[in-house]
C-alpha cells in the first residue's frame, strides 16, 4: 500500500500520519509497515535541537496506527463509517534511538481479535535491531455513534 492507499483508511495527516508504506499484510494475523525518519519532521526542531531523536510516544503512535491498518484490512470495513479507537497501550519499552535518516520498520501481529476488539502487538525496527514494542488495545465504532466533534 502507498501513501494514498493508506490516506484512504486512516484519518489522520501531515504532520501526524506516521505510516509511509505497507508492505506486507496477512490480514488477521500480521502487518509490516515503514515510517521514513527525515530531519524535516517538525518534531525534530525541539526534540532535541543539536541531537535529534524521534519521540517514543511517537514511534507507539506509528505502531497503532499500523495496528489500526491491520484491523480495516482484516475486516473490510469503510473507513468513512468506522473508525479505530486506541483503548490502551501497555509493556511499552524502548531500546534504541530512532534518528533522521533511520526507516523505521512496523510489525504488527494480532493477539486477540474478538468482536470490534483488537489486541495487537506492535515492534519498531531499525536495520532489524529492535527499538521499541509494546501491546495495543483497540476498538472499532460507528463514526455516527461518536458524541458530536469527537470523529476526525
Amino acid at each position: 500500500m502507498d501513501i494514498l492507499e493508506i490516506q484512504k483508511l486512516l484519518p489522520h495527516r501531515y504532520p501526524f500520519l506516521l505510516v509511509d508504506r505497507v508492505t506486507e499484510v496477512v490480514p488477521e494475523v500480521k502487518l509490516t509497515a515503514w515510517k521514513n525518519v527525515t530531519i524535516n519532521e517538525p518534531f525534530f526542531n525541539g526534540h532535541f535541537p543539536g541531537e535529534p531523536v524521534m519521540p517514543g510516544v511517537l514511534i507507539l503512535e506509528a505502531l497503532a496506527q499500523a495496528s489500526a491498518i491491520l484491523a480495516y484490512k482484516s475486516e473490510g470495513f469503510d473507513p468513512s463509517v468506522k473508525l479505530s479507537i486506541l483503548m490502551g497501550i501497555d509493556g511499552a519499552r524502548f531500546r534504541k534511538r530512532v534518528v533522521p535518516g533511520d526507516r523505521l520498520e512496523l510489525v504488527v501481529e494480532v493477539i486477540k481479535h474478538k468482536g470490534a476488539i483488537w489486541k495487537q502487538r506492535g515492534t519498531a525496527l531499525v536495520d532489524g535491531q529492535k527499538v521499541a514494542e509494546a501491546e495495543f488495545l483497540a476498538t472499532v465504532v460507528d463514526r455516527a455513534d461518536l458524541p458530536a466533534g469527537e470523529a476526525p
